[in-house]
């Protein structure tokens, strides 16, 4: 796999160079340095394996999980994808791009197991894919890298760095959610997911588990793989989505993010910054009296979200390869399936890379001065994926989502408690609610609210600078990255949903924001001093500045508000730049000699591009040695350096506050206590009693039988425009149920607002068959129980007394099976 050429000032870097000639592989020898990369990526599986036990995930489980995605994703995968791209000449790479491949086919054998009901010999397949590689000759080089490329020793540290600290953020999410039977509030998502895991064990085709017989509409991809995790490992579905899937899939990310930055920037140390940015730093606040929504891309109770990132990646880097005027070979391949895979796992996922596509495509036009038929090529396949892919999965939601500018306003709190006050939940017309009727004043506060959230996102927005660069202006990749970072962006404020999903559009592409910050501070050629500074300075604004205090509810109050916070933001910026440059001058003028007219370096003293792999070393060594400090002169000579300097401090100190952030989160919550329920929590939690019911129900349950229960609420006594989001007993038993909770039907969803309630206190879908479902508690009689058994399969009821009456004629028509507190489950005779 060959890689670009640098597009920034001086040489370009050599397609097979391990890193740039201003950065050695490490010091000490060989020998040395696989000692200190293996004892980096020790540190990182010590480190997960040390969050799993801290957490109480069984060691088994751990064990058969880490077999699993070494065996049988990340070998294949890596193998599948040498053969497609090509080796990247590194193993740590190698495997991160092999892991996103793995997942993509371990959906495809899902896909094949689920619709011939041969779910047990899903483990077995990665093995005719390995003895095709074993068999094929000229598949069996893929088995070893035929010409090492190897990347630094501090690139592993610091990547090893980043998966560490993705860790221990995990870990607060393993710790905020322990293992069932307990006492706990789970956010209802996770229980949804759940649920659907199970049925994803089952075979097409798919039925909603919370509300038998209705056809399944979601993007359960995610859900998929979790089902084939735990059908080849043999561990519980809860422990799989609970604990131990989120880390490997984020560390896939980590390091496809890491590799798609070097192929982009031509910079080793690109890769690191680009992750950590990506993966570790949040929106800034530096004392905002209210946080700017989009925040991290990965995602506890979003399952969907992360599993989203490393397919989505693997596609991008893909496509870039096309709008450079690469030619992908097999890797073409990969187009309509990761496409159709990104449709699957999330559906604001594929959009904005298709409008970055389009963008990049018309540049590559502009430059070639001809239609680039393999960008639209490129562009057809992913709108045809998109569309696959809405007629395959949407649904539980999609049909909610409609046109309204400045929509996601309504979800912030500067013109929430404002103008916004009052607006009920109503979705409105093509304007937020207050909105048309605010005149111009409103308008203008909604710009300044708009212009606030900006500026609180700048670390991701900050590498769109990156088109003014006259090299990058005409890369067509940097174009995709900043049309998908731009669509993403205008997605969230174009549309509305109630549960403010359509930030999803932004979060899908924040690491597209990270890679142009990269390759923007990468273009600057900075000097790591100054960039460490201005990065300091950015995480000590963001660690030190006092928050403001909660604002009156007035638009005067909120305008100060927000323009202290961005105030602050601007003046980092221009301290951190003002830094860079005096800095970088300071340096300049301790360089000996004087600097060359135009602040070139003679020819015979630039650095040079090295074409041979091994040769790399050697060049940059000599390099450094004729030009110790005539390089500094070089950089520094000229109007330029000032721009290249400042520019490198504005990167860095955004970079730096929105990383200390991130930290400074899991840094604040990491040594908390498990949390006891307060009184508050109580009524919406899952009791042990409940847990312990559900579990003994999927011990003992047949894998096609049907649940009826009286749960349909949170909390749980059912009333009348209840929140009818349970799903603990479809979720942790495990079965489809005759009736459960309905909140995240299609009908619900498109009932939003009416009467006054939001869609999860939307009334049954059916009502008579809801009647007939609580008839079978509080009143039931036998010829009802036959028909629920003979027309409807079911053959367990679960019935917990804290959510209605339950009458004791139960008891004698039915088999009483199991009894944990307030909970008895029946088997029908």
């Amino acid at each position: 796999m060959t890689e670009p050429a640098v597009l920034t000032q001086g040489s370009p870097v050599a397609a097979d160079a391990p890193a740039p000639p201003d950065a050695p592989a490490g010091r000490g020898g060989p020998a040395a340095r696989r000692v200190a990369a293996a004892l980096a990526w020790a540190a990182v599986l010590a480190a997960l394996v040390a969050g799993w036990w801290w957490t109480g995930t069984p060691g088994g489980d751990v064990a058969r999980y880490v077999a699993y995605w070494a065996l049988a994703l990340v070998l294949p995968g890596t193998l599948v994808h040498r053969a497609l791209r090509g080796s990247r000449g590194n193993l740590p790479e190698d495997l991160g791009y092999g892991a996103a491949v793995g997942l993509l086919l371990e959906l495809a054998a899902w896909a094949l197991a689920t619709a011939t009901g041969t779910q047990p010999a899903l483990r077995w397949w990665p093995v005719p894919v390995l003895a095709l590689f074993v068999a094929a000759p000229r598949l069996r080089r893929h088995w070893r890298i035929a010409r090492p490329r190897p990347l630094p020793l501090r690139w592993t540290i610091a990547v090893a760095g980043v998966l560490v600290l993705v860790v221990a953020w995990a870990a607060v999410g393993w710790r905020a959610n322990p293992l069932p039977p307990v006492d706990h509030v789970y956010y209802q998502d996770l229980l949804y997911h759940l649920g659907l895991v199970h049925e994803l064990t089952r075979t097409m085709p798919f039925e909603l588990p919370q509300l038998a017989g209705e056809p399944l509409r979601y993007h359960y991809l995610v859900d998929a793989h979790l089902a084939s995790a735990s059908m080849i490992t043999g561990t519980d579905p809860a422990t799989v989505l609970l604990r131990l899937w989120l880390v490997p899939v984020a560390a896939t990310a980590v390091v496809v993010t890491a590799g798609l930055a070097r192929d982009l920037s031509g910079r080793w140390w690109a890769g690191p910054v680009a992750a950590a940015t990506a993966y570790l730093g949040v929106s800034l606040s530096l004392g905002s009296a209210a946080t700017a929504s989009g925040t991290l891309p990965l995602s506890v109770e979003s399952p969907s979200q992360t599993y989203l990132l490393p397919l989505l990646l693997l596609l991008t880097g893909v496509c870039a390869d096309v709008v450079r005027g690469r030619r992908p070979g097999w890797g073409w391949a990969l187009v309509p399936a990761a496409g159709l895979a990104v449709a699957g796992a999330k559906s604001s996922g594929l959009p904005p890379l298709i409008a970055g596509v389009a963008l990049a495509g018309v540049v590559a036009a502009r430059r070639a001065r001809r239609v680039p038929w393999a960008v639209a090529s490129l562009f057809a396949v992913l709108v045809a994926a998109m569309a696959v892919g809405y007629r395959l999965f949407a649904g539980g939601g999609a049909g909610v989502l409609s046109p309204q500018v400045f929509g996601v306003l309504r979800f912030l709190a500067p013109w929430r408690e404002t103008v916004g006050a009052g607006g009920g939940i109503a979705a409105g017309g093509l304007l937020p609610p207050g909105l048309a009727a605010a005149g111009a004043a409103g308008w203008l506060f909604a710009l300044a609210v708009l212009g606030w959230w900006l500026t609180l996102q700048a670390p991701r927005f900050v590498g769109v600078l990156l088109l003014a660069r006259r090299g990058a202006k005409l890369d067509p990749a940097a174009w995709l990255l900043a049309g998908a970072l731009l669509a993403g962006a205008g997605g969230a404020w174009s549309f509305f949903h109630p549960s403010v999903s359509q930030l999803y559009f932004f979060m899908a592409v924040v690491p597209f924001g990270a890679l142009l910050a990269a390759w923007l501070l990468a273009g600057a050629r900075p000097w790591w001093p100054a960039v460490a500074v201005a990065a300091t300075a950015g995480a000590a604004a963001q660690w030190l500045l006092d928050p403001l205090a909660p604002p009156e509810r007035t638009r005067r109050a909120w305008l100060w508000a927000m323009a202290v916070p961005a105030g602050r933001v601007l003046l980092l910026a221009g301290v951190a730049a003002l830094l860079a440059v005096l800095l970088v001058g300071l340096r300049a003028r301790r360089a000996r000699g004087p600097v060359p007219p135009g602040g070139r370096l003679p020819a015979a003293l630039r650095p040079r591009a090295a074409t041979v792999p091994g040769d790399e070393r050697a060049a940059g060594a000599s390099w450094r040695a004729r030009t110790a400090g005539a390089s500094w002169r070089a950089r520094t000579a000229g109007a330029s350096w000032r721009t290249r300097a400042a520019l490198a401090g504005l990167v860095a100190a955004f970079c730096g506050a929105s990383v200390a952030g991130g930290l400074e989160w899991t840094a604040r919550r990491i040594g908390d206590p498990p949390r006891s329920l307060t009184a508050a929590e109580r009524p919406w939690a899952l009791t042990r009693d409940e847990a312990r019911a559900a579990l003994w129900l999927d011990a003992h349950a047949g894998p096609e039988d049907v649940v009826a229960t009286n749960v349909h609420c949170r909390p749980v006594p059912t009333v009348a425009h209840c929140d009818a989001r349970a799903f603990w007993v479809s979720g942790l038993g495990g079965r489809r149920t005759l009736v459960e909770s309905w909140g995240y039907t299609d009908e619900a969803l498109a009932g939003h607002a009416r009467d006054g309630f939001s869609y999860p206190r939307q009334p049954a879908p059916d009502p008579e068959l809801f009647a007939r479902n609580e008839r079978l508690f509080t009143a039931p009689a036998a010829p009802e129980l036959d028909r629920a058994r003979r027309e409807d399969g079911v053959r367990w009821l679960l019935a917990d007394s804290a959510a209605g009456p339950v009458s004791p004629e139960l008891a004698r028509l039915a088999e009483v099976a199991f009894v944990a507190g307030p909970v008895t489950v029946y088997r029908l005779r």
